[in-house]
């Protein structure tokens, strides 16, 4: 498995709202798709409804909803559509500012008529696969949970399974445990990408050894770029997990406070294994380094040990290539052959010294 090569990656121009007043609605993103989809998802024991919905259809299911509500906006770039969603469920305005600020650091707020939680995430299919990320916002208000994605595709599809399919406590339980399933859902999906970024960890390993070139130092700059955003998105978890169980008491029921708080162990362990990789890459950039040295050192024995062969050999080619008239070696019949096995003698000599001492 080789990691593919190294490429300068394109970021999108960022979008900062420098000058405006606070909670100005102004979306930081790229638009990732044409039109914003609303899809609900409706259930209690009983049964469920599914479908996909405008925004003036909103009102009329909030009248003829079951137990738990849940509402998938997917598309951030229109403006006016959150801001009237937030007019519907009395959203404050910097709320709506942090939903619409996709650049926004992972954290929880608590509200009297509300939870809001964003945080990131991420995908990375494959070891080769660059990692990707995607902020999602959740709101709670009693049983109906709001989620705004910036893309259509998530994490959330076992979630859904379990919805329909009447698997597990899921159908039994609030709108706070649905909560629970879709933030377990996109810590799990932590784990898989941390998989695959250990994978890519072990074949860069061994590239290191086997083959420190450019290419491979490239790849090593770039796992260590993708670990440091990783780890930004990553660090906030704890405390967004942790403020559930602290802070919004009056919003999380005590039978979902267990599933919150084992969520929070699983937090911890994604920040440690995250700990574990980034000393990997810093271990595997100086294992590169060693590696190249040791290559070069090689080469430079290599080198060194020619140049001592030749040493002697071009000293008794030099002493007989001074051509003075009083050197008798010079009229000998056989000189020339004597010279040669001469220099053949040291060259073996010193070939086999250099075995011995283990130096070739």
């Amino acid at each position: 498995m080789k990691p593919q090569a190294s490429k300068p990656k394109k970021k999108s121009k960022k979008k900062f709202k420098l000058g405006l007043p606070p909670a100005a609605l102004v979306f930081t993103g790229d638009n990732k798709i044409e039109t914003v989809n609303i899809s609900i998802l409706t259930y209690d024991q009983e049964g469920l409804e599914e479908e996909v919905i405008s925004l003036d259809q909103l009102p009329e299911v909030l009248k003829t909803k079951r137990k738990v509500l849940w509402i998938d906006v997917d598309g951030l770039h229109d403006v006016e559509l959150v801001e009237k969603i937030g007019t519907l469920f009395s959203i404050h305005r910097l709320t709506l500012e942090d939903i619409l600020n996709v650049q926004q650091r992972p954290k929880m707020e608590v509200f009297e008529e509300y939870i809001f939680a964003v945080l990131k995430m991420i995908h990375c299919p494959t070891p080769e696969s660059e990692i990707e990320e995607e902020q999602i916002s959740f709101l709670l208000m009693d049983d109906i949970l709001v989620t705004f994605q910036e893309k259509k595709g998530d994490v959330f599809t076992y979630v859904r399974e379990r919805i329909v399919e009447f698997k597990g406590n899921i159908r039994k339980r609030s709108g706070d445990y649905l909560l629970y399933a879709l933030l377990d859902a996109v810590i799990d999906n932590y784990f898989l990408v941390l998989e695959n970024v250990g994978e890519k960890i072990d074949v860069l390993e061994a590239r290191a050894i086997n083959n420190p070139d450019t290419e491979t130092l490239n790849n090593l700059y770039q796992q260590r770029r993708e670990m440091a955003e990783l780890r930004r998105t990553v660090y906030p978890l704890r405390e967004v997990i942790g403020g559930f169980d602290k802070y919004a008491e009056h919003k999380i029921s005590p039978e979902t406070k267990p599933f919150m708080r084992d969520l929070y162990e699983n937090t911890i362990q994604v920040i440690e294994t995250l700990e574990v990789f980034r000393d990997m890459s810093s271990g595997v950039l100086d294992l590169y380094m060693n590696s190249l040295s040791n290559k070069m050192n090689n080469v430079m024995k290599v080198l060194t040990i020619i140049s001592t062969i030749f040493i002697p050999l071009s000293f008794v080619a030099g002493v007989y290539g001074m051509n003075f008239q009083n050197m008798p070696e010079l009229g000998w019949r056989y000189g020339y052959f004597y010279v040669l096995a001469g220099m053949a003698t040291a060259t073996i000599g010193m070939l086999f010294y250099f075995r011995w001492k283990k130096w070739i």
